[in-house]
């Protein structure tokens, strides 16, 4: 649905995006994320067209952005940081004027209010002024006219900005719920979001492409060796803790092995493997040979702010690296 091929985009002597390159399937949720200034808004709007790259291609829904802008802006609904709203319009108004842009016809554009209202939860204030609205009921304007004109792809830059926490889970039940018959790209600084929304990741630093994988696929390719969480505890009696610990210690591949948490005769541990390792029947096989009950045992993977984090610091690296190459020995 979206294809970007050596995508380029310089300003000047600031080079925004270097040359990346990735593809998004039909009906994914990806998540976008990069530091500030990664190059990720400027991806964006090259994806809907306000930009030209300055080499590179990108296409949505097979129409390339410079040869058939038009045709590509017909299939994105697309939200700024900054919902482009009009403060002295009424939001249905709004979305009346925002649908006729979007071409949709007279007959239609009833029906399309009404159905993007309840599926953003505007029915209540579909009469009142835009301006007169909490932050959390303009951003929800700004989506449902991104969703006006049922797009194939939605662009999203931080939807979920001035939200509170129960209009957070909604929107998230709202693009879970979009996915499939939408393929949404959703750029958030909310890692949370992603974890909880996202199929994919697309991780860019300093306009390059760092990572494009799943959550659990990055996982396993920074981390290598496995991570379990086990929970222990005594048939009828207190296990000792360092016993417990000695014992996990000696399961054949096991390199370390950090106590948790001891509580009511409950004792939680983090086991770490060795390099390409699988330790959680040896594990299993430990505990029960000891006569202790195994009450948890299951893997523990990096948090998406870890892989964050170390791709990025990775980057980060790479960049001093090359640029310290490139200056004059002394």
């Amino acid at each position: 649905m979206i294809k970007v091929e050596g995508l380029t985009k310089r300003y000047a002597r600031t080079v925004a995006v270097d040359n990346i390159s990735f593809e998004v399937e039909k009906g994914q949720i990806v998540g976008f994320l990069g530091p500030n200034g990664a190059g990720k808004t400027t991806t964006m709007r090259v994806l809907t067209c306000f930009l030209p790259p300055t080499s590179g291609k990108a296409s949505v829904a097979g129409f390339d952005v410079q040869e058939n802008p038009l045709e590509v802006k017909r299939r994105i609904g697309y939200l700024p940081e900054t919902p482009p709203l009009y403060p002295e319009m009424e939001v249905s108004e709004y979305l009346r004027f925002a649908g006729r842009l979007k071409g949709i016809s007279s007959a239609d554009i009833a029906k399309r209010i009404d159905e993007v209202t309840g599926r953003c939860a505007l029915g209540d204030v579909r009469n009142r002024l835009i301006g007169k609205l909490s932050k959390g009921f303009r951003q929800r304007v700004g989506l449902a006219q991104a969703m006006i004109h049922n797009p194939d792809v939605l662009i999203l830059d931080e939807p979920t900005s001035g939200l509170d926490p129960k209009q957070i889970i909604e929107i998230r039940e709202l693009l879970r719920a979009l996915a499939g018959e939408h393929t949404i790209i959703l750029s958030t600084h909310i890692l949370a979001e992603v974890e909880h929304t996202c199929e994919h990741v697309i991780i860019i630093n300093k306009g390059r492409l760092a990572a494009i994988d799943s959550v659990a696929n990055l996982t396993n390719r920074l981390r290598g060796a496995e991570a379990v969480a086990v929970e222990v505890d005594a048939a009828g009696g207190q296990p000792n803790p360092t016993e417990v610990q000695q014992r996990l210690e000696q399961a054949p591949g096991v390199s370390r092995v950090v106590m948790k948490d001891s509580k009511d005769g409950r004792i939680r541990f983090e086991v770490e493997s060795l390099q390409g390792r699988h330790i959680r029947a040896e594990l299993a096989r430990a505990v029960v040979n000891a006569g202790w009950n195994l009450n948890e045992l299951h893997a523990v993977g990096l948090s998406l702010e870890d892989i964050f984090l170390q791709l990025t610091a990775a980057g980060q690296g790479a960049a001093e690296e090359n640029r310290k190459e490139g200056e004059p020995k002394q």
